[in-house]
C-alpha cells in the first residue's frame, strides 16, 4: 500500500514538472477563454471550468472569460411564450428577446464571478456596454434583419487591462451598444475575437461541443491536433470545414492574422480541458498556429 501511494504522488509530481515550462512560457501572458455550450449547461462542469480558469490566474496566467448563455436564454424566451428563431446560427432578437438576453447574460455573469470569488479569487463581471468596451453595429445575415444582433466595430481594452492590472479576473458578458446606445447582442465567439485581439492576447480558447477539426467530421481518424492559419483557410475554402465551425474557425484565423499566437479549439464537455491543452505536452484540442510556427507531430 506504502509503495503504491508513493507512485501516485511520483505521478502528481510529475504532472507539475510537464506543466513547469507552459507555467514559465506564459506567465503574465494575457489569455482569453470563450466558454459556452454544454460545459454551461452542466453544474459540474461549470465548477471544473471556473477551477480551471482560477489555476491558470493563480499560476502567473492573466485570464479574461468571454461567456455565452444562449441555452438559457432559449429557455427563458420559451417561459414567455415565444418560440427561439435562429437564421445562420444566430438568434433573431427582437426587443423583448434581446431584454431578455441581457437580463440572463448579466444573471449568468454574475453566477460566474460568484464562482470565482468562491475560491479566493477577486473577480469583476462586465458587459461590452461597460466603459463601451464593445461598441457594435446592427448585423445582417444574408441580408436579412436578424434584430438587435450586433457586429464589434470597436473595443475599448482599458477597462480589461486596469482590471488585470489591478489583479482582477474579467468575466465579459457579450453585450455591446450601437452609436445611438441601444444595446445589441453579440455572438460570443465574435467577441472573445475581438476582446482577445484588442488586448494582444497570447491565447484564445473556444470552448466548444466538439472535440476539435476534423478534415472528415465522420473520421475520427482524420482529427486535427495542430494546424497553422494558412493551411486552416485552405480547410474553408475547400469546402471540408462546415456547420457551426466554420464561423467559429473564421474567428480563430482572424485572431491569429490579428496577432493572438495560439488560438485552441477544445471539448468543453471534458473535464478540465483546458488544463490538459496549456499545460501537457501531447495536449487533448485542436492548435491554430500563426504560419511561421513550425508544428512537430
Amino acid at each position: 500500500m506504502y509503495t503504491k501511494d508513493i507512485d501516485k504522488l511520483i505521478e502528481k509530481a510529475e504532472v507539475l514538472i510537464e506543466a513547469l515550462p507552459y507555467i514559465q512560457k506564459f506567465n503574465r501572458r494575457i489569455i482569453v477563454v470563450k466558454y459556452g455550450g454544454s460545459a454551461m449547461a452542466d453544474p459540474e462542469l461549470q465548477k471544473n471550468v471556473i477551477k480551471d480558469v482560477t489555476l491558470l490566474k493563480l499560476v502567473g496566467f492573466k485570464p479574461i472569460i468571454v461567456h455565452g448563455g444562449g441555452k438559457e436564454i432559449s429557455g427563458w424566451v420559451k417561459k414567455v411564450g415565444k418560440e427561439a428563431e435562429f437564421v445562420n446560427g444566430l438568434r433573431v432578437t427582437d426587443a423583448e428577446t434581446m431584454e431578455i438576453a441581457e437580463m440572463v447574460l448579466n444573471k449568468v455573469n454574475k453566477r460566474l464571478v460568484s464562482m470565482v470569488e468562491e475560491l479566493g479569487v477577486h473577480a469583476v463581471g462586465v458587459s461590452g456596454k461597460d466603459g463601451g468596451l464593445l461598441k457594435v453595429e446592427k448585423r445582417y445575415s444574408d441580408g436579412k434583419d436578424i434584430g438587435f444582433v450586433g457586429q464589434v466595430t470597436e473595443v475599448n481594452p482599458k477597462i480589461l487591462l486596469d482590471l488585470i492590472e489591478q489583479d482582477f479576473l474579467p468575466i465579459v458578458a457579450p453585450i455591446g451598444m450601437d452609436a445611438h446606445y441601444d444595446s445589441y447582442n453579440i455572438n460570443a465567439d465574435d467577441a472573445a475575437c475581438a476582446v482577445a485581439k484588442a488586448v494582444g492576447a497570447e491565447k484564445l480558447a473556444f470552448l466548444t461541443d466538439i472535440e476539435g477539426l476534423y478534415r472528415d467530421i465522420n473520421d475520427k481518424s482524420s482529427f486535427i491536433s495542430r494546424i497553422n492559419a494558412a493551411d486552416a483557410r485552405k480547410l474553408i475554402e475547400g469546402g471540408i470545414i462546415g456547420g457551426g465551425m466554420l464561423p467559429k474557425l473564421g474567428n480563430c484565423i482572424d485572431a491569429i492574422e490579428s496577432g493572438v499566437q495560439r488560438v485552441h479549439i477544445l471539448d468543453g464537455r471534458l473535464p478540465h480541458c483546458l488544463l490538459l491543452e496549456v499545460f501537457t505536452n501531447q495536449g487533448i484540442g485542436t492548435m491554430i498556429a500563426p504560419d511561421d510556427v513550425v508544428l512537430e507531430g
